[in-house]
Protein backbone atom coordinates (compact mmCIF):
# COMPACT_ATOMS: atom_id res chain seq x y z
CA UNK A 1 0.00 0.00 0.00
CA UNK A 2 1.27 3.94 -0.65
CA UNK A 3 -0.07 6.97 1.40
CA UNK A 4 -2.33 8.56 -0.75
CA UNK A 5 -2.41 12.04 -1.79
CA UNK A 6 -2.30 14.93 0.83
CA UNK A 7 0.00 12.20 3.05
CA UNK A 8 -3.59 10.24 4.04
CA UNK A 9 -4.14 6.86 4.21
CA UNK A 10 -7.00 5.33 1.77
CA UNK A 11 -9.47 4.61 4.04
CA UNK A 12 -10.25 1.02 3.86
CA UNK A 13 -7.60 0.98 6.79
CA UNK A 14 -9.87 1.63 9.20
CA UNK A 15 -12.24 -1.50 7.96
CA UNK A 16 -9.38 -4.27 7.42
CA UNK A 17 -8.00 -6.12 10.30
CA UNK A 18 -4.34 -6.77 8.71
CA UNK A 19 -2.01 -4.36 6.23
CA UNK A 20 0.61 -5.22 4.55
CA UNK A 21 3.26 -3.07 2.98
CA UNK A 22 4.38 -4.03 -0.20
CA UNK A 23 6.82 -1.02 -0.87
CA UNK A 24 10.81 -1.27 -0.98
CA UNK A 25 12.86 -1.45 2.09
CA UNK A 26 14.27 1.74 2.12
CA UNK A 27 10.30 2.64 2.12
CA UNK A 28 8.88 0.87 5.00
CA UNK A 29 9.98 3.26 7.74
CA UNK A 30 9.02 6.28 6.03
CA UNK A 31 5.39 4.93 5.37
CA UNK A 32 5.11 3.31 8.98
CA UNK A 33 5.59 7.14 10.45
CA UNK A 34 3.40 8.42 7.80
CA UNK A 35 0.48 6.12 8.96
CA UNK A 36 1.39 6.36 12.74
CA UNK A 37 1.14 10.49 11.96
CA UNK A 38 -2.34 9.94 10.52
CA UNK A 39 -3.22 7.77 13.04
CA UNK A 40 -4.79 5.48 10.48
CA UNK A 41 -3.37 2.10 12.66
CA UNK A 42 -4.83 1.13 16.19
CA UNK A 43 -4.13 -1.65 18.80
CA UNK A 44 -6.21 -4.35 16.66
CA UNK A 45 -4.36 -3.50 13.32
CA UNK A 46 -1.52 -6.82 12.77
CA UNK A 47 0.87 -4.40 10.19
CA UNK A 48 3.17 -6.86 7.82
CA UNK A 49 5.95 -5.83 5.89
CA UNK A 50 7.07 -8.11 2.84
CA UNK A 51 10.98 -7.43 3.54
CA UNK A 52 13.79 -10.22 3.71
CA UNK A 53 16.21 -8.35 5.71
CA UNK A 54 14.59 -6.00 7.85
CA UNK A 55 12.40 -7.52 10.83
CA UNK A 56 9.70 -5.49 12.73
CA UNK A 57 12.33 -2.81 14.22
CA UNK A 58 11.24 -1.50 10.64
CA UNK A 59 7.87 -0.35 11.99
CA UNK A 60 9.07 0.94 14.81
CA UNK A 61 7.10 4.51 14.68
CA UNK A 62 3.76 2.17 15.23
CA UNK A 63 5.12 0.81 18.51
CA UNK A 64 2.76 3.35 20.45
CA UNK A 65 -0.24 2.25 18.41
CA UNK A 66 0.19 -1.16 20.11
CA UNK A 67 -0.92 -3.09 16.78
CA UNK A 68 1.02 -6.15 16.05
CA UNK A 69 4.36 -5.51 14.05
CA UNK A 70 6.29 -8.04 11.94
CA UNK A 71 7.12 -9.45 8.58
CA UNK A 72 6.34 -11.96 5.96
CA UNK A 73 8.49 -13.05 3.21
CA UNK A 74 8.12 -15.31 0.39
CA UNK A 75 11.73 -17.38 -0.54
CA UNK A 76 11.33 -17.37 -3.92
CA UNK A 77 12.07 -14.85 -7.27
CA UNK A 78 9.26 -13.34 -9.01
CA UNK A 79 10.70 -11.69 -12.56
CA UNK A 80 6.58 -12.57 -14.47
CA UNK A 81 3.81 -10.91 -12.06
CA UNK A 82 1.58 -12.92 -14.02
CA UNK A 83 3.39 -16.37 -12.87
CA UNK A 84 3.21 -15.18 -8.79
CA UNK A 85 0.41 -17.49 -7.85
CA UNK A 86 1.88 -20.86 -9.33
CA UNK A 87 5.08 -19.67 -8.15
CA UNK A 88 4.50 -18.53 -4.15
CA UNK A 89 2.53 -22.34 -4.33
CA UNK A 90 5.18 -24.69 -2.59
CA UNK A 91 7.56 -21.91 -1.34
CA UNK A 92 8.56 -21.62 1.99
CA UNK A 93 7.98 -17.88 3.46
CA UNK A 94 9.83 -16.47 6.84
CA UNK A 95 7.38 -14.89 9.20
CA UNK A 96 8.67 -12.92 12.24
CA UNK A 97 7.76 -10.11 14.68
CA UNK A 98 4.98 -9.78 17.38
CA UNK A 99 3.26 -12.51 18.19
CA UNK A 100 -0.33 -11.99 16.74
CA UNK A 101 1.55 -10.67 13.84
CA UNK A 102 3.50 -14.17 13.43
CA UNK A 103 -0.18 -15.49 13.59
CA UNK A 104 -1.20 -13.47 10.73
CA UNK A 105 1.76 -13.94 9.01
CA UNK A 106 1.44 -18.21 9.05
CA UNK A 107 -2.21 -17.21 7.96
CA UNK A 108 -1.66 -15.47 4.88
CA UNK A 109 0.75 -17.95 3.71
CA UNK A 110 -0.79 -20.70 4.25
CA UNK A 111 -3.94 -19.15 2.39
CA UNK A 112 -1.57 -18.60 -0.58
CA UNK A 113 -0.22 -22.13 -0.67
CA UNK A 114 3.19 -21.38 0.68
CA UNK A 115 5.66 -23.43 3.78
CA UNK A 116 5.35 -20.16 6.41
CA UNK A 117 8.34 -21.03 9.10
CA UNK A 118 9.19 -18.73 11.86
CA UNK A 119 12.60 -16.62 11.94
CA UNK A 120 14.12 -14.45 15.40
CA UNK A 121 14.51 -10.94 13.93
CA UNK A 122 18.36 -10.77 14.35
CA UNK A 123 18.28 -13.53 12.41
CA UNK A 124 17.08 -11.94 8.98
CA UNK A 125 20.19 -10.33 7.61
CA UNK A 126 22.11 -13.03 7.65
CA UNK A 127 18.72 -15.35 6.29
CA UNK A 128 18.04 -12.87 3.47
CA UNK A 129 21.87 -13.35 2.73
CA UNK A 130 22.00 -16.72 1.72
CA UNK A 131 18.68 -15.76 0.21
CA UNK A 132 20.66 -13.80 -2.11
CA UNK A 133 23.40 -16.35 -2.21
CA UNK A 134 20.76 -19.07 -3.80
CA UNK A 135 19.04 -17.09 -5.98
CA UNK A 136 20.61 -13.49 -6.94
CA UNK A 137 24.01 -14.21 -7.20
CA UNK A 138 23.51 -17.41 -8.87
CA UNK A 139 22.02 -15.66 -12.04
CA UNK A 140 25.40 -13.80 -11.58
CA UNK A 141 27.39 -17.13 -11.60
CA UNK A 142 25.37 -17.98 -14.81
CA UNK A 143 26.15 -14.76 -16.80
CA UNK A 144 30.15 -15.23 -15.68
CA UNK A 145 30.05 -18.29 -17.54
CA UNK A 146 27.67 -17.29 -20.38
CA UNK A 147 30.56 -14.22 -20.75
CA UNK A 148 33.49 -16.97 -20.51
CA UNK A 149 32.11 -18.92 -23.46
CA UNK A 150 31.91 -16.06 -25.43
CA UNK A 151 35.65 -15.83 -25.09
CA UNK A 152 35.57 -18.83 -26.19
CA UNK A 153 34.01 -18.05 -29.56
CA UNK A 154 30.69 -18.68 -29.01
CA UNK A 155 27.91 -15.90 -29.61
CA UNK A 156 26.08 -14.98 -26.54
CA UNK A 157 22.98 -16.70 -27.40
CA UNK A 158 24.87 -20.07 -28.15
CA UNK A 159 27.00 -19.39 -24.91
CA UNK A 160 23.62 -19.65 -22.94
CA UNK A 161 21.84 -22.51 -25.02
CA UNK A 162 25.07 -24.55 -24.70
CA UNK A 163 25.37 -23.90 -20.89
CA UNK A 164 20.93 -24.69 -20.18
CA UNK A 165 21.20 -28.82 -20.33
CA UNK A 166 24.74 -28.58 -17.85
CA UNK A 167 22.93 -25.74 -15.50
CA UNK A 168 19.50 -28.03 -15.57
CA UNK A 169 21.40 -31.31 -15.04
CA UNK A 170 22.95 -29.71 -11.90
CA UNK A 171 19.33 -28.66 -10.52
CA UNK A 172 18.28 -32.27 -10.95
CA UNK A 173 21.01 -33.38 -9.08
CA UNK A 174 20.11 -30.47 -6.80
CA UNK A 175 16.72 -31.68 -6.21
CA UNK A 176 17.53 -35.55 -4.82
CA UNK A 177 20.74 -34.21 -3.23
CA UNK A 178 22.08 -31.33 -1.26
CA UNK A 179 24.55 -29.34 -1.94
CA UNK A 180 27.32 -31.05 -0.81
CA UNK A 181 26.56 -34.40 -2.01
CA UNK A 182 25.56 -32.43 -6.01
CA UNK A 183 29.05 -31.32 -6.49
CA UNK A 184 31.25 -32.51 -9.18
CA UNK A 185 34.12 -31.44 -11.42
CA UNK A 186 37.67 -30.94 -10.90
CA UNK A 187 37.95 -29.28 -7.70
CA UNK A 188 36.35 -32.73 -6.13
CA UNK A 189 38.37 -34.99 -8.28
CA UNK A 190 41.70 -33.53 -6.76
CA UNK A 191 42.96 -32.61 -10.30
CA UNK A 192 44.83 -29.40 -9.55
CA UNK A 193 46.61 -29.18 -12.91
CA UNK A 194 42.90 -28.43 -14.52
CA UNK A 195 42.64 -25.47 -11.66
CA UNK A 196 45.74 -24.35 -12.72
CA UNK A 197 45.01 -24.09 -16.30
CA UNK A 198 42.10 -22.05 -15.55
CA UNK A 199 43.29 -19.72 -13.04
CA UNK A 200 45.43 -19.05 -16.12
CA UNK A 201 43.48 -18.20 -18.21
CA UNK A 202 41.20 -15.84 -16.28
CA UNK A 203 41.19 -12.19 -16.16
CA UNK A 204 42.11 -11.10 -12.77
CA UNK A 205 38.83 -10.87 -11.34
CA UNK A 206 37.52 -13.86 -12.70
CA UNK A 207 40.25 -15.42 -11.15
CA UNK A 208 39.67 -14.16 -8.08
CA UNK A 209 35.86 -15.21 -8.00
CA UNK A 210 36.90 -18.33 -9.19
CA UNK A 211 39.65 -18.66 -5.64
CA UNK A 212 36.71 -17.74 -3.67
CA UNK A 213 33.94 -20.08 -4.98
CA UNK A 214 36.47 -22.83 -5.18
CA UNK A 215 37.98 -22.57 -1.88
CA UNK A 216 33.90 -22.41 -0.65
CA UNK A 217 33.70 -25.80 -2.70
CA UNK A 218 36.76 -27.12 -1.17
CA UNK A 219 35.15 -26.95 2.22
CA UNK A 220 32.29 -28.87 0.97
CA UNK A 221 34.73 -30.83 -0.70
CA UNK A 222 35.56 -32.24 2.57
CA UNK A 223 32.79 -32.79 4.15
CA UNK A 224 32.34 -35.19 1.95
CA UNK A 225 35.10 -37.64 2.44
CA UNK A 226 38.02 -35.67 0.70
CA UNK A 227 41.68 -36.63 2.38
CA UNK A 228 43.89 -34.37 3.86
CA UNK A 229 46.92 -34.39 1.53
CA UNK A 230 44.47 -33.84 -1.86
CA UNK A 231 43.01 -30.70 -0.28
CA UNK A 232 46.58 -29.35 0.67
CA UNK A 233 47.06 -29.84 -2.91
CA UNK A 234 43.61 -28.48 -4.44
CA UNK A 235 44.24 -25.59 -1.89
CA UNK A 236 47.44 -24.94 -2.90
CA UNK A 237 46.49 -24.51 -6.50
CA UNK A 238 43.76 -21.98 -5.29
CA UNK A 239 46.19 -19.73 -3.80
CA UNK A 240 48.67 -19.86 -6.28
CA UNK A 241 49.11 -16.28 -7.91
CA UNK A 242 50.01 -16.72 -12.12
CA UNK A 243 49.74 -13.73 -14.32
CA UNK A 244 46.23 -13.94 -16.14
CA UNK A 245 45.47 -13.69 -19.50
CA UNK A 246 45.67 -9.96 -20.42
CA UNK A 247 42.11 -8.76 -21.82
CA UNK A 248 39.44 -7.28 -21.15
CA UNK A 249 37.27 -9.31 -18.70
CA UNK A 250 34.28 -7.94 -20.35
CA UNK A 251 32.21 -6.42 -17.00
CA UNK A 252 28.47 -8.08 -17.05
Amino acid sequence: MTVGDGGKPPPWIADVDTVILTVRDDAITPLATALATARAITERHVVLHLSGVQGQEALGPLVTTHAALGSLHPLQTIVEPELTPGRLKGAWAAVEGMPRAIEAGERIAQDLGMRPFRIATKSKAIYHAGAVFASNYLVVVEAVAQRLLRHAGLSDADAWAALRPLVEGTFENLSRHEPREALTGPLVRGDTATILRHLESLAVDDAKLYRALGRAALELAQKTGMDEQTAEKVAEALATDRPPVLRKSGRI
